[in-house]
């Protein structure tokens, strides 16, 4: 029962922080970038690529797309841009209503559709959430977004002086500032961020972008989704942003491992200590063995008495742990890994299944060897 529910309260505690963690660096921003063929990673954060450009209708083929492991396609149309002789960057990007506008593109839940295991934590209680302004900046999604509304950098605003819901005239239209965004210390600091579509009215470069950004799901990356995009764009360059992508791979892994890592220590003690319990159980009743022997029963039945007596062990071990173990998570999650935890119903079949193969396994010798012994010399014994 300890054993059990020290591995359960772990593996739910790891199983809701892996989420809240995952959660965490999906705000790191996009980990895939879909770029013209020409443009270097390099071009792209430099703000360097306002030249070369792709048809919108490639956000489309990936939408549509079967690939599993796409979440918050963003595409993004950038130009240069002066305002009061200062250069800045325009960059226009496609809220989230206007993909949810297009039914054929809403069935596809682009934006919400990583595939299995890959830490989705939409249904996490309590996890980290960043603020609408970071979502924006991190992961450039956005709920609505008129055609006459702006959002622009910590610099645009400091440089130009301009505060939320003042106006600012950027290629002959009037916009209005609805937000300016935190500062990053990046490029996007010194960008003015539009509607995608007026921007590209704007620019008069008609239905092109130039960049497509994509939180992937860190194990489809590795399994080969660079490959899969690049088979369905050849025409475009695929990269993935191979920090972002590191650290979300090795973050998982770390929290996985611990876990098995206790749960074999848990495996070794607690079969120990069921071994030790019966081996003891075995001694201790050793003239009763030798009575029932010597009135006739086989050592079949014998090896399934105990058998049986480990068999119930294991159940009612496996139950108890489970319900000790979810009480010490809902519990202690909170104040060790500051995140809310919630019971797993899934976790007692897990936790009932280890019990009783432990309990079977770790009680086998000790039953052969009760159904071996004597019944004359255990009779003999004083």
């Amino acid at each position: 029962m300890l054993g059990i529910a020290v591995v359960v309260s772990i593996k739910n505690i790891t199983f809701y922080s892996e989420k809240a963690v995952a959660l965490q660096l999906d705000a790191l921003g996009a980990n895939v970038l879909v770029l013209p063929k020409s443009v270097t990673l390099q071009d792209y954060y430099s703000a360097d690529m306002q030249n070369d450009e792709f048809p919108e209708e490639y956000v489309l083929r990936l939408a549509m797309s079967d690939i599993q492991g796409l979440d918050n396609l963003s595409p993004k149309l950038s130009v240069p841009v002066k305002l009061s002789d200062r250069s800045f960057t325009l960059t226009g990007i496609l809220p989230k209503s206007e993909f949810q506008a297009k039914a054929m593109w809403s069935g596809a839940g682009i934006f919400s559709r990583p595939a299995e295991g890959c830490g989705t934590v939409a249904d996490v209680p309590g996890a980290f959430r960043p603020a609408a302004k970071e979502t924006l900046v991190r992961q450039r999604v956005i709920e609505d977004l008129s055609d006459t509304e702006a959002l622009i950098g910590a610099d645009v605003a400091a440089i130009l002086n301009v505060k939320e819901g003042e106006g600012l005239d950027v290629l002959g239209r009037k916009f209005s500032v609805t937000a300016v965004l935190p500062e990053t210390g990046t490029v996007d600091d010194s960008r003015i961020f539009a509607h995608l579509h007026a921007v590209q009215e704007l620019a008069g470069k008609g239905p092109v972008i130039n960049a497509i950004e994509i939180v992937g799901c860190c194990k489809e990356i590795s399994g080969g989704l660079v490959e899969k995009i690049n088979k369905l764009l050849p025409d475009a360059k695929v990269v993935t942003v191979t920090q972002v992508v590191d650290t979300q791979v090795k973050t998982n892994g770390m929290m996985t491992q611990l876990s098995q890592i206790f749960l074999a220590i848990i495996v070794l003690v607690g079969g120990a200590s069921i071994a030790n319990y019966m081996y003891a159980n075995v001694f201790e009743r050793r003239r009763e063995i030798g009575t029932l022997m010597a009135l006739g029963a086989g050592s079949g039945l014998i090896l399934r008495m105990f058998l049986l007596k480990a068999l119930i062990l294991g159940v009612a071990g496996g139950i108890a742990g489970y319900i000790v173990g979810t009480v010490l998570a809902v519990t202690l999650g909170p104040r060790l890994a500051g995140i809310v935890v919630v019971p797993m119903p899934m976790l007692l079949i897990w936790a009932l299944g280890i019990s009783v193969l432990i309990a079977l396994i770790a009680s086998y010798l000790p039953a052969r060897r009760a159904a071996r012994l004597d019944p004359c010399a255990t009779l003999q014994e004083v």
